[in-house]
């Protein structure tokens, strides 16, 4: 007798083993589908799909094998980039946290943040001391770029025609072949007065700038010394009686003539020398902002004037006015700067330290000012006969000297309290004045140790081409060779037809032969499958 059917059909244990085995194959594939392959300059990363999203609007996390960079036979993305930060770039994708690598450049690793789409921003803050050196020596390097210390650093002499014509603004110009005798010439003479070392003969130019410069200064130094001036001796006649006689006073000095003679000469040259650095200048406006080309104007302007006063109004000139006007002369000495580099580099020291002179001067002004009153009242304390602070201005004069411990010994406390506030005034100052040193000094340490390190820089350096200019390089090339076998095979046909039409019959029977032989295959490799099944069967 047959047994009632039912619902529930008992099952095997080896069926039943199947379906977990089942279940763990599914949920397998399907974690291998949201496993990526990254292939970054050769290194395979992997990681899942998920990680890649939790940082959207990136270039990770828009990956699909629609790119151009997936490919299908490796089941892979290729990027050529550096594989070394990419490892941190996607430890960022898996922690959150991006840290920035010891072992590479920080303008190498910005650009990779840049090519993945990532915020440079984001670096952990145990990181950014690290990160942050780079962009101050990226700061120190276009300091020296603006001083145009390696103006004659390449050698190819297209490439420095190229360079000069971008400085002058004639790039556009240069491209399209309109260079002018004024375009060839400009920049040559205004690097023989600017440039010093650009050549043999601008270092001679500078050398007599450098010449007369120092002249000047020490013909105004030694005009005023009394070995070196001569008296002016005032004759006046007056009457006494009936008597005339003859007043002779000898109450001033006047400098010797040869010292107006030297400066005329040395004026002569400077205005020369302004007038030529002003007409083959790259920019008028760059020129007249820049502070060492006004000193030498003025400077200049002043001797004219000077002398216009003097030959106009003779004794009657305002001798403060024409001292002053004289006084100008000896800013000339910043001229120096444009000849020597350390002396640039100290300039830019001090501008680069610009936030710490501040908060110096500050500070200094604040305790000048606190231990000024705090001596004034504290030398009222007690009976002092000999008091010199009378007042908090004279104090003022007293707390500079001590703060920078100079210590003239004209003005000095005489109480107990006024010894204190002198003593603590002291202090303060030492360690006012001696924290903001080190910071100052290690600027100069920087520009001077990259300064050295740029003039050992080899003068040629190869230059690399980007990636767009050499695939367009490459279709050129092969656009030319493609239309130089056109060229061939017609001239070919032109000359044997053929010759040329037995070779074009020839390769037409090759290809048919080629696609018979592949149908052939395809149809034996068919036929065996199925006398298999069949024999299967």
């Amino acid at each position: 007798m047959l047994a009632p059917s039912s619902t529930n059909v008992s099952r095997r244990p080896s069926e039943m083993l199947v379906d977990p085995l089942r279940a763990g194959a599914v949920s397998g594939a399907s974690s291998m589908e949201e496993r990526i392959v990254l292939n970054v300059g050769g290194v395979r990363h992997e990681t899942y799909q998920a990680t890649l999203k939790k940082i959207p609007a990136t270039r990770l996390s828009r990956l699909t094998p629609a790119l151009a960079n997936f490919d299908p036979l490796l089941n892979e993305y290729f990027f050529d980039r550096h594989p070394g930060v990419f490892g941190q770039i996607l430890n960022y994708y898996r922690t959150g946290k991006l840290h920035y690598p010891t072992d590479v450049c920080g303008p190498l690793f910005e650009e990779e943040l840049e090519y993945w789409g990532l915020d440079a921003n984001q670096v952990e803050p145990c990181c950014w001391m690290t990160y942050t050196q780079h962009r101050d020596t990226q700061d120190t390097l276009a300091v020296l770029d603006r001083l145009d210390m390696d103006s004659n650093k390449e050698d190819d002499p297209k490439l420095r025609e190229e360079d000069v014509m971008k400085k002058f603004g004639w790039e556009e110009d240069y491209f399209r072949g309109d260079v002018t005798a004024w375009m060839k010439y400009k920049p040559r003479i205004w690097a023989l007065f600017d440039e010093p070392y650009s050549s043999q003969t601008a270092k001679f130019i500078a050398a007599v700038s450098v010449f007369f410069i120092v002249i000047s200064i020490l013909s105004f130094c030694l005009k005023t010394h009394p070995s070196f001036r001569i008296a002016v001796i005032t004759a006046r006649n007056f009457t006494v009686g009936s008597k005339d006689y003859i007043g002779v006073q000898r109450t001033s000095t006047e400098p010797h003539r040869a010292f107006s003679q030297i400066e005329f000469i040395c004026n002569i040259w400077f205005t020369f020398e302004i007038i030529v650095r002003f007409i083959f200048c790259p920019s008028k406006l760059r020129f007249l902002k820049s502070p060492i080309n006004n000193i030498d104007l003025v400077a200049t302007l002043s001797f004219y004037t000077d002398a216009v006063l003097v030959r106009l109004l003779d004794e009657d000139a305002p001798k403060d006015v024409v001292e002053f006007l004289s006084m100008i002369r000896i800013l000339r000495l910043f001229k120096l700067t444009q000849h020597h580099r350390g002396l640039q580099i100290l300039i830019h020291t001090f501008r680069a330290s610009a936030k710490e002179l501040i908060l110096l001067v500050f500070f200094l002004i604040l305790g000048i000012v606190i231990f000024a009153a705090l001596v004034y009242y504290a030398e009222k304390t007690e009976e002092n006969p000999g008091n010199q602070f009378t007042s908090i201005p004279l104090g003022l004069w007293w707390a500079i000297v001590t703060m920078t411990t100079v210590g003239y010994g004209d003005m000095v406390p005489r109480t107990y309290l006024g010894r204190l506030v002198g003593s603590l005034c002291a202090v303060m100052g030492v360690l006012t004045i001696a924290l903001p040193v080190p910071v100052i000094v290690s600027n100069f340490a920087m520009f001077y140790s990259h300064t050295q390190a740029r003039e050992k820089l080899p003068r040629k350096r190869r230059r690399v081409l980007p990636i767009e200019q050499v695939r367009m390089h490459v279709r050129r090339h092969a656009q030319v060779m493609e239309s130089q076998v056109t060229q061939r095979r017609n001239a070919i046909a032109m000359l044997n037809p053929t010759d040329h039409r037995s070779s074009l019959i020839r390769e037409e029977n090759s290809s048919k032969m080629a696609l018979i032989r592949t149908e052939t295959t395809k149809s034996g490799s068919s036929n065996s499958d199925e006398d298999r099944r069949r024999g299967q069967g």
